[in-house]
């Protein structure tokens, strides 16, 4: 049986998977006889064949039916085609051709939750999302001055699957305002304002160092550690070790951990403080007699600027208080 070989652009090319496939399904090329890769595997490859022309693709049969597939699966393929397992394009295509055959190999591939090539196919998804959020969660960025005057922000991340270029536009929307570079082994991408700029990958050594803002980070991250509610494995079960290198943060994780217990000790042990200031209309209520008239009269504020038992608040304070239920300060 013939064997076709397959080359597409890059590791993402999702256009150029869709039209292979496609003309593979309507040949009706079953998938045990296609060879999935990409460029820079086969230029890494010394006894790869040559890569075939898109013309030399086999002809579609006859009979081939008009192919077509649910919007979902499509979704599914274009997340799919990010996980970095280079099996990822023959299951796409087995998938695919699945449907294609009609009878009960098309509605397990449509619809059986418990269909192998189903399943192995969202669980890669799920890492890809799970990757997506990580990386959202913790991209750290660096202001950079370029010769021109301006600030660059520059940030490195080393991401778990092919997902930089699909996750920039979240740092479009979220930091639009703002020109900014992300750096990850893979590639790179460059927002100025206006447009987008891919690339390829960088090195660790490209981004830029620590900066002072970064050190007047760590010392807020210090203050705010609160060692009663560490959960260290619950920690590292939202916030792996593998990212905690490119973490400026992870370099205080240890110290405070080491030293949580004792601190949470020594917070139990402490006695209670006092509030110096009373919060305006929290005065507690006076005890009233039987027939519910106040045992004596209440005690006028204090006006601004005298002595009183109760500091006046002026209303643009004390009313965020009362909406949000916090302590005005």
């Amino acid at each position: 049986m013939q064997r076709h070989t397959i080359t597409l652009d890059h590791a993402t090319d999702w256009p150029g998977f869709r039209q292979a496939a496609r003309a593979l399904v309507q040949a009706n090329v079953p998938p045990q006889t296609v060879d999935w890769r990409c460029q820079a595997d086969a230029a890494e490859d010394l006894f790869a064949p040559e890569p075939a022309a898109s013309d030399t693709w086999p002809s579609p049969a006859s009979d081939a039916p008009p192919l077509r597939v649910p919007p979902d699966f499509v979704h599914l393929c274009e997340q799919l085609i990010l996980h970095r397992d280079p099996g990822r394009f023959a299951l796409m295509y087995r998938l695919l051709w699945r449907m294609a055959q009609g009878g009960h190999e098309a509605d397990s591939a449509r619809h059986d939750p418990l269909d192998a090539d189903r399943m192995l196919a969202h669980h890669m998804v799920r890492s890809v999302r799970r990757d997506i959020h990580k990386m959202h969660a913790f991209l750290r960025f660096r202001p950079v001055v370029e010769p021109d005057g301006q600030t660059l922000h520059m940030a490195w991340f080393e991401p778990d699957h092919y997902i930089t270029v699909a996750n920039a536009g979240f740092f479009i929307r979220r930091f639009t305002q703002m020109r900014w570079a992300i750096l990850t082994p893979d590639a790179s991408v460059r927002w100025d304002g206006q447009q987008l700029h891919t690339g390829p990958g960088a090195q660790r050594s490209d981004a830029p160092p620590p900066d002072a803002g970064e050190a007047l980070w760590l010392t807020y991250y210090r203050h705010i550690f609160n060692p009663a509610r560490l959960k260290l494995a619950m920690m590292k079960k939202e916030m792996p070790t593998r990212y905690w290198h490119n973490l400026p943060e992870a370099a205080l994780i240890t110290e405070l951990a080491q030293t949580a217990h004792e601190r949470s000790a020594k917070m139990v042990e402490a006695e209670a403080t006092v509030p110096r200031r009373r919060i305006a209309g929290t005065t507690a209520p006076r005890a009233r007699p039987a027939g519910g008239a106040p045992l004596s009269p209440a005690l006028p504020r204090a006006s601004p600027g005298t002595e009183g038992p109760t500091p006046a608040v002026s209303s643009a304070t004390a009313a965020p208080a009362a909406a949000t239920g916090r302590a005005a300060p």
